[in-house]
């Protein structure tokens, strides 16, 4: 009965590692990644140059270059590139709504 019991825990642990195998992941382009997280002072819309109250994020501002425009040519926001290579994208109340990892 001792040697079935402890097969079966030894059952239990190779299929828990076989499935936890499975579930590595890339940790650049995670969001737990403390370079993409939002929590992030380069990521966040309280940094200056993120906020929508900054002159060059403004939807207001007819020469900002760094809008993000839908496919009907309406401006739905802008995006931010952060010291740390990742580029933020924020719709135009400042909401963080996207990130693209650092190419580095």
């Amino acid at each position: 009965m001792k040697y079935l019991f402890f097969l079966f825990l030894l059952a239990q642990a190779a299929l828990y590692a076989q499935k936890s195998l499975a579930q590595i992941t890339n940790l650049d382009n995670s969001p737990y990644n403390m370079q993409n997280s939002p929590y992030n002072m380069d990521n966040s819309p309280y940094n200056m140059r993120n906020s929508p109250y900054n002159m060059d994020n403004s939807a207001y501002n007819a020469s900002a270059k760094n809008g993000v425009y839908d496919n009907s040519g309406n401006r739905v926001g802008y995006e931010v590139k952060a010291p740390s290579g990742v580029t933020n994208y924020f719709d135009n109340s400042g909401n963080r709504i996207g990130y693209t990892p650092s190419k580095r």
